[in-house]
């Protein structure tokens, strides 16, 4: 129960870190509902990933008392993950539209 707490607040804190992004360089924005989504994909990403290492919800609440270091770990690795993917995803999409505007004028 606690280790599902903590992915969800996981999740929140990237969708908060892109949006957060979003609003403070609109350049990256894709609105709030696609920070929101991008902030989520990215921040379980991340954690997945970065997760390996012992910073994964179960770790931090291994036998019921909570590792605050790893969950400030946690934490930042999610706030951090929802960014990068705001980041990868805007690099995407300008590829794409510059594939298709190159496309388009021939």
């Amino acid at each position: 129960m606690l280790a599902s707490l903590i992915a969800v607040i996981s999740v929140v804190i990237g969708i908060f870190g892109a949006n957060l992004f979003g609003f403070v360089l609109k350049k990256y924005s894709f609105g709030f509902t696609g920070n929101s989504i991008i902030g989520v994909f990215g921040s379980v990403f991340f954690i997945k990933l970065i997760g390996r290492f012992g910073f994964d919800p179960i770790a931090i609440s291994g036998n019921g008392n909570i590792n605050y270091t790893l969950l400030t770990f946690n934490l930042i690795i999610s706030f951090f993950g929802a960014i990068v993917g705001l980041i990868l995803l805007k690099a995407i999409s300008t590829k794409l539209n510059k594939f298709k505007n190159q496309k388009g004028n021939n």
